[in-house]
């Protein structure tokens, strides 16, 4: 597979993480930099650690993943976007909105948005693809995203007001029934 090709493949996995990333730059707009950078690097992380575990786990069990992700994904981002909404729905005005990029929670999203790059490695394996530069150019792909989705939410989330965890929340509710409908269509 060449460069563009891979390229495109990991344009087309960063969608969520955009997503993701867009809804955390728009909770938490005054992030600093060097925690934008850390929660690119989890993401791009899972991301590519995903694709390599896919590759490396092939066909030995690509029929259990491939039954149960979307509902993973489904679960685990529905989760967080509701405990963002509630969070909005109690903040009382002129407080800090609650910080979703602790360990737990960055972790959830990273997983939910990265069960594609999984299914991608265990594709990449059955194509004989080479999978630690596939990984290295999808893992940069996923944190340009990221950092690029975290400043554009961090601009919006100054404009949007109070209610900045309600949006966050939908938009990661919204994201896991994407990802649960492509795969439940698909079939």
């Amino acid at each position: 597979m060449d460069f563009i090709t891979i390229v495109a493949v990991a344009l087309g996995l960063s969608f969520d993480t955009f997503a993701v990333s867009l809804s955390y730059g728009v909770v938490r707009n005054q992030i600093l930099f060097r925690q934008a950078v850390r929660i690119a690097l989890v993401l791009a992380f899972f991301q590519a650690g995903l694709l390599v575990t896919g590759f490396f786990l092939g066909s030995f069990i690509s029929e259990i993943v491939r039954a149960a992700d979307h509902w993973v994904a489904l679960v685990l981002l529905s989760f967080l976007g509701i405990r963002m909404i509630a969070e909005g729905i109690r903040r009382k005005d002129g407080s800090e909105p609650r910080d979703f990029s602790k360990p737990a929670e960055l972790l959830a999203a990273a997983v939910g948005t990265s069960i594609d790059a999984f299914a991608v490695g265990i594709s990449f394996a059955l194509l004989s693809i080479r999978i630690w530069y596939s990984s290295i150019i999808i893992g940069a792909v996923t944190f340009l995203a990221s950092m690029t989705a975290i400043r554009i939410g961090k601009s919006a989330g100054l404009h949007l007001g109070k209610k900045v965890e309600i949006t966050g929340g939908l938009i990661l509710i919204a994201i896991g029934v994407k990802i649960f409908l492509e795969h439940i269509l698909a079939k």
